[in-house]
């Protein structure tokens, strides 16, 4: 029994206790491979926490659920046969110290936002168990490569009823060992015990144990360290492809989240505007009913404010239904409930509306220059002036440097290049196929078959053959060495497509960012003009020089390039953000938050 106690000992572990070596395996795979592929190492955990923000906001906030999943695995009623397991385990998430007050609208600011949504997100969740599932699949992989051990017995009675009735019973019991090496060579060495004779030690006159040992190894097909590690080595580079890919994800998840989050402040704005206009409106139709009832205006004047009183209303009303309509998705975006009471911080657009300012500050200045000036005669030449960077924000970089940046940082890039490589082993390993194969198998056994009593294993049976395999018929190896060479072309033709592809994105992209900016300044303009219209209307209109049909135009447009101004300043932001996503050179911290690169100290190092 003391040969068979520690294998006995080591199958006897609980589903617990498997569970716990897996997580501890694919942690300790991770972190390698995180190490390589980055450069840093960071958790992932593949357990969600029974306290994330979802889960209490459905509690606290008393949302309707279909069933007690929506809640998480540790609140689903256990079923027959379930294993005795502290699954799921007692774990915190990081968004826990988010305060919920009774009866009151969560405020979510932008740095919240991104947090909420790496530990709530279901597509989040989902990307970090890809990462653990493929470093599961590693581990695997490196098994085949370790000593592999099993144990078992075997209980047999017998009953033969011809002649004289008798009954025998066997009990043996059988550790093997096996291990392939990188070289090709297959190891397994057996021992067989008969349990009866070996724990009486005096009921036969043998020991009843034999040692069973055997060798295969390719000497040709097969053969070679290359060829035998090949899966494992792709296991290996597979690991780091899909960190690389979480990598990436990441950062589009992050800049997706503050996208969106601007966006729904862009809502938010718009509704603040259409309500100030629809304010404004119902005082211009009551100015309007009381000089109309004092015969002071047309009846067709007091009739237009009023309709523009009823505009302004639906505007109002549909401006609140488009901000509750990307609220709600924005709230599912970020793995919470759409039902969930919450408000984003309206102070996150403040920077940005500053921005704004600064540009209609600096129009105003123009505006009264030029309205200072002569204008040219109408048939004047006329130059156009295209855009210049001379006010260009940071992240408008040279083109070239931005591409060049781009080659040298994109992940999904790397990868592209790694599976080309991939593909030329694959060629390597189809090529091999077609060869002949020869396998040298040898054996050696071993048995206790003296009378003596005692173990002795003096006597032995060897083996040794060789076995050939003539690459007669190879069909299908024949066609899966073709497969692999186009596989590789396009593996090649892979790389060359996504580097235009990164090529074409950088300099749209950095397109984009002058257009915005140029959309900023004349937004900027258009409010200046459209402000100053609104003034000299109203001034016009009570010295009775206007119609109030003019008036409500101004207003209009007022209301019109306040929006755009916004917009503009968003988009602007955005693929600030967007280009550093595709550069591969926005980071994203452990908590999820945005990280951005300065593109001085680039400009300086290259």
């Amino acid at each position: 029994m003391s040969l068979l106690g520690p294998l006995v000992a080591a199958g006897c572990r609980s589903p617990g206790q498997y569970r716990e070596k897996a997580d501890k395996v694919a942690d300790q795979i991770i972190a390698q491979k995180q190490q390589e592929a980055t450069g840093t190492t960071e958790p992932v955990e593949v357990e969600r926490p029974s306290d994330i923000l979802r889960r209490r906001l459905i509690e606290a906030q008393k949302l309707p659920v279909s069933s007690t999943a929506s809640l998480g695995t540790d609140q689903l009623k256990p079923i027959p046969h379930w294993p005795k397991d502290s699954y799921p385990s007692e774990l915190h998430s990081p968004d826990a110290n988010i305060p919920i007050e009774a009866n009151k609208e969560l405020k979510v600011s932008l740095i919240d936002a991104l947090q909420i949504a790496a530990h709530n997100s279901p597509e989040y969740q989902s990307r970090k168990e890809d990462v653990f599932r493929v470093a599961l699949a590693l581990d695997l992989e490196r098994n085949s490569f370790r000593s592999i051990f099993a144990a078992g017995t075997d209980h047999e009675i017998a009953t033969n009823t011809v002649g004289e009735t008798v009954t025998t019973t066997t009990n043996s019991g059988s550790a093997q060992v096996s291990r392939l090496l990188k070289g090709g060579a297959a190891l397994t060495a057996a021992v067989g015990v008969d349990l009866i004779n070996l724990l009486t030690q005096g009921g036969a006159s043998s020991l009843g144990l034999n040692v069973d040992t055997s060798v295969s190894i390719p000497l040709l097909r097969g053969a070679g360290r290359y060829i035998i590690t090949e899966p494992l080595t792709q296991a290996e580079r597979d690991v780091v492809y899909e960190i690389w890919d979480f990598e990436r994800y990441k950062r589009s998840f992050a800049v997706n989240i503050v996208t969106n989050y601007l966006n729904v402040l862009q809502n938010y704005d718009s509704l603040q505007n259409n309500r100030a206009n629809y304010v404004s409106a119902i005082q211009s139709a009551r100015s309007s009913r009381r000089q109309g009832d004092a015969g002071r205006l047309k009846p067709i004047d007091v009739d237009l404010a009023v309709q523009r009183e009823l505009q302004g209303r639906q505007g109002w009303i549909s401006a609140d239904q488009q901000y509750q309509n990307r609220l709600d998705s924005f709230k599912v975006l970020i793995g919470l409930p759409a039902d969930a009471r919450i408000k984003l911080d309206p102070n996150d657009l403040k920077p940005l509306q500053a921005r704004g300012n600064d540009y209609v500050g600096a129009m105003q200045k123009l505006y009264k220059a030029a309205a200072a000036e002569t204008a040219p005669a109408a048939d004047a030449p006329v130059d156009l002036v295209p855009p210049s960077k001379e006010d260009a924000g940071p992240y408008e970089i040279d083109e070239a440097l931005a591409i060049k940046l781009a080659l040298e940082n994109r992940l999904d890039l790397r990868q592209a290049n790694g599976a080309v490589y991939d593909a030329q082993r694959q060629v390597i390993v189809a090529a091999d196929a077609l060869r002949a194969g020869l396998t040298l198998n040898s054996s050696a056994r071993f048995s206790d078959n003296d009378d003596d009593g005692f173990l002795s294993l003096r006597g032995g049976r060897y083996t040794a053959a060789l076995g050939l395999d003539l690459p007669i018929e190879r069909t299908r190896e024949r066609n899966t060495y073709r497969n692999s060479l186009v596989n590789l072309e396009r593996a090649t033709r892979s790389v060359q497509s996504l580097e235009d592809q990164i090529k074409t994105a950088i300099r749209s992209e950095l397109r984009t960012l002058l257009e915005s900016r140029e959309s900023l300044k004349i937004s900027a303009q258009s409010v200046v003009i459209a402000d100053n219209s609104v003034k000299n209307a109203t001034l016009q209109l009570d010295a009775g020089r206007l119609q109030i049909r003019d008036l409500l135009d101004t207003q209009d447009q007022l209301l019109e390039a306040k929006l755009n101004l916004t917009a503009a300043i968003i988009r602007y932001r955005t693929a600030e953000l967007q280009l550093q996503r595709d550069l591969d050179l926005l980071s994203i911290t452990r908590e999820g938050l945005l990280k951005e690169f300065s593109p001085g100290e680039l400009k300086h190092d290259s």
